[in-house]
């Protein structure tokens, strides 16, 4: 039996105070005296759960935020559901992100929830991290897009990911942490090419020709797509979509918050461009600011030391706009299935089409 605590319901009072405790914010004399929980967030891969604290031993008890305690954290633990917590498992999507915070979030200014414990089992992938509450702010949701504001944010944001490990900054040494074109994208191009099919029987009546036909010529193309990365690389949040971001409100927050680092990767930073521009705006917005925002990326980049020749930029970022379209069809296969994800899915799918369509992409791999 694995010793790492892998799921909420196994969370103790004793244990949260000694976790919460090594983390060096509970000060002596001060001790957690119970929790409630509640489960949070539209992840598919992990579950995520808020609990809300309870502290004994403040000398003043509405006081815990002024002694640096926090009232909540979240705990983030592998899918309860069967086939998500398998995908997660078989792609090493847990390894990755405790790793990402065990070892990566430090080399990076790009806005994370603090980590206060982080462990893995590796060989029964159970998993725990405990994370700072972003509380009050406001989950982004894929579905409904955001404004082109919204999406200037976000690319700003990435900056702060990519340019502090660039070029021969990128961090290697972690066995976990994977090139997304290794050995000429085989594997990546494998799955696609087996997993396609599964995505045009389920979405048929749902999607248009159109999309559909786009996933299918894609097939002969996903390894010549990869083996088309060229260096130099960075790293990658690889699902960077607004459900993983969580914006700041009136009631307070950080502007933008990024979580969800299982997909973590070495490979081509506007690869992050592509697919979040491509899925976060609905096509029409993407249309009339895409180049807008990426010259806004472009800028953020050189700000921060990092300077892109444009022309090759927006080669690659055109290149990429297949990202999206690759993790529309291989997550909906891997994931477990609801009425959300199967319409998230969708609507990515709808819109990487049309960015590749306006992109003339395919142009680049045929």
């Amino acid at each position: 039996m694995s010793g790492v605590v892998g799921s909420a319901d196994q969370v103790e009072v004793a244990w949260l105070d000694r976790a919460l405790r090594e983390a060096g914010i509970v000060p002596p004399g001060v001790r957690l005296e119970r929790f409630s929980a509640e489960t949070i967030g539209t992840g598919k891969v992990g579950e995520n759960v808020r609990f809300t604290l309870t502290w004994e031993g403040l000398p003043d008890p509405g006081g815990a935020p002024d002694c640096g305690l926090p009232r909540s954290v979240i705990g983030k633990f592998a899918s309860t559901d069967p086939t998500s917590r398998k995908a997660g498992l078989l792609t090493g999507t847990y390894v990755r992100e405790v790793g990402f915070y065990r070892h990566l979030a430090g080399l990076v200014d790009i806005t994370v929830p603090l980590c206060h414990s982080a462990e893995i089992d590796t060989g029964s992938g159970e998993f725990v991290l405990i994370l700072e509450d972003l509380a009050p702010a406001r989950q982004g949701d894929q579905l409904a897009g955001c404004t082109p504001d919204e999406a200037a944010l976000a690319v700003e944001e990435l900056a702060g990911l990519h340019a502090p490990v660039w070029g021969a900054m990128a961090p290697t040494g972690h066995d976990w942490l994977i090139e997304r074109s290794a050995g000429g994208g085989a594997a990546l191009a494998g799955v696609y090419t087996a997993l396609v099919p599964g995505f045009l029987d389920r979405y048929s009546a749902r999607l248009e020709a159109t999309v559909l036909e786009a996933a299918q010529r894609f097939t002969p193309s996903v390894q010549r797509w990869l083996s088309a990365d060229r260096e130099p690389f960075t790293l990658l949040h690889g699902d960077y979509r607004l459900d993983n971001m969580l914006f700041g409100t009136e009631d307070g927050g950080y502007p933008l918050a990024v979580v969800d680092w299982q997909t973590v990767a070495v490979g081509p930073g506007l690869s992050d461009v592509a697919y979040f521009l491509g899925a976060g705006l609905d096509v029409e917005n993407r249309r009339k600011h895409e180049e807008d925002l990426f010259d806004v990326y472009l800028d953020a980049m050189a700000a921060r030391g990092i300077h892109l020749d444009r022309d090759e930029a927006w080669l690659v970022y055109r290149l990429n706009a297949f990202a999206g379209l690759h993790m529309a069809v291989v997550a909906s296969q891997l994931v477990g299935r609801d009425e959300r994800g199967d319409e998230m899915f969708c609507v990515m799918a709808e819109r990487h089409a049309a960015q590749i369509e306006d992109l003339d992409s395919f142009g680049l791999v045929e």
